[in-house]
């Protein structure tokens, strides 16, 4: 009888210690994920700044030609 529980007790001991192994490994892997997103989150955040920066620096080119073509005008006038 004796035997048969210590065997039952190893047994139930054994589900414990692995239910939380495999508990944390969940945790861990889930992190990992999480950190991964992040990391994707941030490059698309980069790449959309960078489209923006170029975008502000076609525009500020376009004006300076625009005013370019102004002064041009302005002075071919008199």
């Amino acid at each position: 009888m004796k035997r048969s529980i210590s065997i039952l007790l190893l047994l139930l001991a054994f589900a414990a210690s692995a239910s939380l192994n495999s508990c944390r490994e969940t945790k861990e892997s889930k992190a990992e994920e999480a950190v991964e997103d992040v990391k994707e989150g941030m490059e698309e955040v980069g790449d959309d700044i960078e489209d923006a920066a170029d975008d502000v620096g076609d525009g500020i080119e376009d004006a300076a030609d625009d005013v370019e073509d102004e002064i041009e005008d302005a002075t071919d006038d008199q």
